[in-house]
């Protein structure tokens, strides 16, 4: 009788991963079995210390040089140059909003009771709280982490998974605003299981084509049939419905405004940047690893999508009037912009590098400014909540002129402002495009030209309502009922400087982020 044999898990190149879902696990147990008033006492330290070992652990992975040169745990998960890149982006980025969610006052004390109620004052009087916020966060990070890594689809849907649930829930429990905050929690958690769906249907159909689930077995697959199965275009139009409405881009992207505004702002800036971060990782995964012998079919649909994308992301921001929905849909633009860069991938391996890197590098920059922006959004209060409407903002130069200051800064670095990190990261991925229309045989080269122009008047567009707002801030008068500036905390305080010193260095000295986006960009597991 044949016997079955024991998987290979290789433990040390996975130990980052293992890291976050460890403390997650053991987070549960202390809700389990700790005393309310300790359990906010553990939980910080561990969250922090968890999210600082596994950053410390890529980090001796690169360092040594042990980055694997094959997918590792049986082939389920590849830890290559672009994924450990990711990791650490990934883990700064959670670490400095645990900092922010770490704040008193923006998570409910009790979330079963009913806004406005009795139960709900009783709890808020008592000093109540959910701490089970740090684990969910652990367990959303986990996922994070384990989604662009994952070389198979399978793999991939349980990343989707573990990275999603935790967030449906961290969005329902903001401490004001509670039924906007729960119609959030509801309309993300609907359209994130359609998305989920639609994933996951995309698999079974992928897999009826190919016999495998298996990113580079699904492109080897490809590469030998000589004609384009009904069964195999139908699945990877459902995958990209999956993929695509975790990043946010049209005509998928109406979940993200509701969701931004009505979830607590540590857990919007999360997802603004380590969620965005993660599925851009899973979209270069599955375009260009699994389908990679298919890019004259896919290039044209998602030209259209990123040309629509930075289109609908930049026109529909004019209109808002809630500094949370202005910002969503400024993430829409930007998930266009990265889009462009998908799209840059037609040439040699030389040129796909380039790509890639340009892409890493935006990503990196644009996350930490991102969370320093809603950073700064969470000390502008009113009295029930935070000053979303634009209105409440004008003046703030005059009565704030450093904090003021410092998100006129970010927002230029949204627009791409030169001397700012956001400058360079434009410039990466646009000059990628067009070097990549140049390569000999490409039928789209005229197009990537047209692309890079939509994203260069999408992004003139931009500027319009960012420089808006700082009119706003600094040429309006303050109202005389104006929003209070709440004092901040030190982990605020840490938050703001950390995202405005790397929006200011990488502007003033990009080469330092991309010279390790290119190492890592040479290492993608691809074809």
């Amino acid at each position: 009788m044949n016997s079955i044999p024991a998987p290979t898990i290789e433990y040390g190149t996975l130990a980052p991963l293992l890291v976050v879902f460890g403390a997650a696990v053991i987070g549960v147990l202390v809700e389990a079995f700790a005393p309310r008033y300790l359990r906010k006492s553990i939980h910080v330290p561990l969250t922090l210390l968890s999210l600082f070992g596994a950053f410390a652990l890529v980090l001796v992975q690169v360092l040594r040089g042990n980055v694997p040169t094959a997918p590792v745990a049986m082939g389920a998960v590849a830890v290559d140059g672009p994924a450990l890149f990711i990791w650490g982006v990934i883990l700064v980025l959670s670490f400095v909003c645990v900092l922010l969610i770490n704040d008193e006052g923006h998570f409910v004390a009790s979330a079963a009771a009913v806004p406005g109620s009795a139960d709900e004052e009783e709890a808020e009087a008592a000093g109540g709280g959910h701490t089970e916020v740090y684990p969910l966060v652990l367990f959303a990070v986990g996922g994070m982490l384990l989604f662009p890594a994952a070389h198979d689809l399978l793999m991939m849907f349980v990343g989707l998974e573990v990275m999603s649930l935790p967030l449906y829930l961290l969005c329902g429990l903001a401490r004001r605003r509670r039924l906007l905050s729960q119609e959030a929690s509801m309309k993300y958690f609907l359209l994130g299981a359609f998305s989920s769906a639609f994933f996951l249907y995309g698999t079974a159909m992928v897999y009826g084509f190919a016999g495998t689930v298996s990113l580079p077995g699904i492109n080897e697959a490809m590469g030998r049939s000589a004609s384009l199965d009904p069964i195999l275009m139908l699945g990877l139009a459902l995958l990209g419905v999956g993929l695509l409405f975790k990043i946010g881009a049209a005509p998928f992207h109406a979940w993200k405004p509701d969701v931004y505004q009505g979830a607590p702002t540590p857990i919007t800036a999360l997802m603004a940047s380590g969620t965005l971060v993660a599925a851009m990782g899973a979209v270069l995964r599955v375009f260009w690893v699994g389908l990679g012998n298919l890019d004259w079919n896919w290039r044209p649909i998602i030209w259209g999508v990123a040309a629509l994308t930075m289109i609908v992301g930049s026109i529909l921001a004019i209109t808002q009037t809630e500094i949370k929905r202005m910002l969503a849909y400024s993430s829409i633009a930007h998930a266009g912009f990265l889009l462009v860069g998908v799209m840059a991938t037609f040439g040699s391996a030389e040129q796909n590098a380039v790509s890639l890197k340009a892409i890493l590098f935006y990503l990196a920059v644009y996350g930490i400014t991102t969370v320093g922006a809603f950073a700064v959004v969470t000390l502008i209060r009113d009295p029930g909540g935070e000053a979303g409407h634009l209105s409440r903002w004008a003046g703030l130069g005059k009565r704030a002129p450093v904090l003021a200051g410092v998100f006129a800064f970010f927002l230029l670095a949204f627009a791409g402002i030169p001397l700012t990190s956001g400058f360079f990261g434009k410039y990466a991925v646009f000059a990628a495009a067009l070097n990549s229309g140049t390569q000999p045989g490409d039928s789209m080269g005229g197009w990537m030209a047209g692309l890079v122009v939509v994203g260069v008047v999408a992004s003139a567009i931009a500027a319009f309502f960012y420089v808006r707002v700082i009119v706003l801030m600094f040429f309006s008068e303050p109202a005389a009922d104006g929003p209070a500036i709440a004092v901040p905390s030190m982990g605020t305080v840490a938050v703001i400087a950390v995202s405005l010193l790397v929006t200011v260095g990488v502007g003033l000295y990009p080469e330092s982020v991309l010279g390790v986006a290119n190492d890592a960009a040479h290492s993608l597991f691809i074809r």
